[in-house]
């Protein structure tokens, strides 16, 4: 665990988080500041910075995640209309927790992906 960050601390259960799923090797929790009516963060318990990383280290979690993720989506009702997956790898794309994580976001329309 690294004892500075903030979804590793939520792993451990320092940090209390709305849980909506959990495997051996992933997390799903709400995001406390969602941006759309669904937005769950989709993490591997094992550290790692980014999701680069994560594909680099360990392709069989990545793909855990992913599988993690859409067992999310259905349980939360997004699979007839659908929805967003996001991970924000670096600075420069907004990543502001350096551990692995994906952003499910549905619910409504969510717009155009990027805006200028």
């Amino acid at each position: 665990m690294e004892t500075d960050c903030l979804f590793c601390r939520i792993v451990a259960g320092e940090i209390p988080a709305t849980i909506v799923r959990e495997t051996d090797r992933t997390l799903a929790f709400r995001d406390i500041g969602p941006k759309a009516p669904v937005h769950v963060l989709v993490i591997p318990k094992e550290h790692y910075a980014d999701v680069a990383v994560l594909a680099g280290a360990d392709p069989g979690l990545a793909g855990e995640v992913l599988a993690t993720a859409a067992v999310v989506a259905e349980a939360e009702g997004l699979g007839a209309d659908g929805f967003r997956m996001i991970f924000n790898t670096g600075r420069y794309a907004g990543q502001e927790v350096f551990h692995a994580h994906a952003h499910l976001l549905g619910g409504a329309p969510l717009g155009p992906m990027l805006a200028r």
